[in-house]
């Protein structure tokens, strides 16, 4: 999988327009509170999956005086480029060397991100969580991909069934089939969250506890459970109270996945510390499951992450980013992140200014 080798930006929040080179390994992105440091995160973000990590309304991302926004990435050595477009109308491109991505995955590098919004991702509802978990499924076994999509179309279908023989327009007699139907495409995607949250159940923990996390661990607490057949039947049994309530009140739709601090979930008792911890031994777990399965490294894009840290743990945090890939750390202070033959790269005002790393003598 290619690293990203340089960023060039057009119109992009406040960052002036230029290219700017980004290195291998671990980049620390330094500059004052304001000055565009979380923007340059964000626009790397934008170019490798088209959206933002930060707001919900991805024209935020154009700058006041401009009509749209553009990202190109060069990928490896340059050889390829990708390119993500937004304009003021909702108009948007994503495109690998002029075609539109496919959605295949493999097609551009993994990117993961630490920032104070995504901390939802932990102490938010359990779909924040259940999203999540299926993207990784993902990318670590690319043929179960669409799982994800596969469930939630048979799970629209069967809804709008239930709605229409609520409101006298439909017939009961079909609803075995759509049963059937939808336990058939519930098995595979809640198997696929079990093995994958094994993936990150050992690492997790390990991280965790690097962290000063004492106890903590990562579980899959499935809705449903059983066979294809029994799926169907338990479908079939709550049939009267979904027809009642007019939606599918059992399935994988409903699972979480848990995260638990001396055996109480985070998200209600953890502090704010706690939470922040967590959500980076999360993501450092789903790096450590991704190259276990021999996939990339993804790009950790890492925005404030060293502020709450004390000396030790920032200096494990640079460890653990040494195992491979590639990492873009923002700070106010270049010294924050302990990797002296790290690339750098200034921020100030909107400008970007690439320096050469601080190599041991």
């Amino acid at each position: 999988m290619p690293v990203v080798g340089g960023v060039e930006c057009r119109g992009f929040r406040n960052l002036i327009d230029g290219h700017t080179a980004i290195g291998d390994g671990v980049v620390i992105v330094y500059g004052a509170n304001g000055a565009g440091k979380t923007n340059l995160l964000e626009a790397l973000y934008f170019g490798l999956t088209g959206r933002s990590f930060r707001t919900g309304n991805d024209r935020d991302m154009i700058r006041f005086d401009e009509s749209g926004a553009r990202v190109e990435l060069d990928l490896g050595d340059g050889a390829e480029r990708l390119l993500a477009a937004i304009d003021r109308s909702g108009e948007r491109r994503h495109l690998l060397e002029g075609r539109p991505l496919a959605g295949v995955p493999g097609e551009r590098p993994l990117v993961s991100v630490f920032h104070p919004d995504r901390l939802q991702l932990v102490k938010g509802s359990p779909a924040h969580r259940r999203a999540h978990l299926d993207r990784l499924v993902g990318a670590i076994w690319p043929a179960r991909a669409d799982l994800r999509s596969r469930f939630g179309r048979t799970l629209a279908q069967r809804n709008a069934l239930v709605q229409r023989i609520r409101a006298g327009l439909g017939s009961a007699e079909s609803l075995p089939s759509w049963d059937e139907r939808l336990a058939a495409e519930a098995l595979p995607l809640m198997e696929a969250r079990g093995e994958a949250v094994a993936a990150l159940a050992v690492p997790f923990a390990e991280i965790s506890a690097g962290l000063g996390l004492a106890d903590a661990e990562v579980a899959y607490r499935p809705r449903a459970s059983g066979g294809e057949q029994e799926l169907a039947v338990e479908l079939a049994r709550r049939r009267a109270e979904e027809l009642g309530r007019a939606y599918t009140s059992y399935g994988p739709q409903l699972d979480e996945v848990e995260i638990r601090l001396a055996g109480r979930p985070v998200r209600r008792f953890g502090s704010q510390g706690q939470q922040r911890l967590a959500l980076l031994a999360l993501l450092f777990a789903e790096r450590a499951a991704l190259m276990e399965a021999g996939r990339s490294a993804p790009l950790m894009l890492l925005d404030d992450v060293m502020s709450e840290l004390d000396p030790g743990h920032r200096k494990l945090l640079v460890e653990l980013l040494s195992g491979g890939g590639q990492a873009v750390i923002t700070a106010t202070e270049v010294e924050h992140v302990p990797a002296r033959d790290a690339a750098r790269i200034e921020v100030v005002a909107g400008a970007i200014t690439a320096a050469p790393a601080l190599r041991a003598a």
